[in-house]
């Protein structure tokens, strides 16, 4: 693992670390390495963005990255894909009742592992 994600103590998140940066070097990729860095980084560096924030600047179709956790203040009435660390419950429920495609961001980027049309969202 290139990136010091070793003074992390989740086994999930360094694993996701992991994952990122191996995707990036595979395909040539920045954007995976920058999202990696990201998480690597301090928690209080997350992003933590809502609901709200995601339909106000996405259009219908894009598809965006949450270094951090997706929170459930606000509505969605646009279909987007989004990948994050972390979902709030509420977020996780307005998301499938609008039919927002979610997952995790390793899943995002083995999904597109170019990382075209990809959108960073703090």
């Amino acid at each position: 693992m290139s990136l010091d994600a070793s003074r992390k103590t989740s086994k999930a998140l360094t694993s996701e670390i992991e994952v990122l940066s191996t995707i990036s070097r595979e395909n040539g990729s920045e954007i995976w390495r920058d999202i990696a860095k990201r998480l690597a980084s301090g928690r209080r560096r997350y992003a933590s963005v809502n609901l709200y924030k995601i339909d106000r600047y996405a259009k219908d179709g894009d598809i965006i990255v949450v270094p951090g956790t997706v929170l459930g203040v606000g509505k969605i009435s646009k279909k987007v894909t989004i990948g994050a660390y972390k979902f709030s419950r509420s977020a996780i429920e307005k998301l499938s009742n609008s039919g927002c495609a979610f997952m995790n961001i390793s899943e995002l980027a083995k999904d597109n592992p170019k990382g075209t049309n990809v959108k960073i969202m703090r």
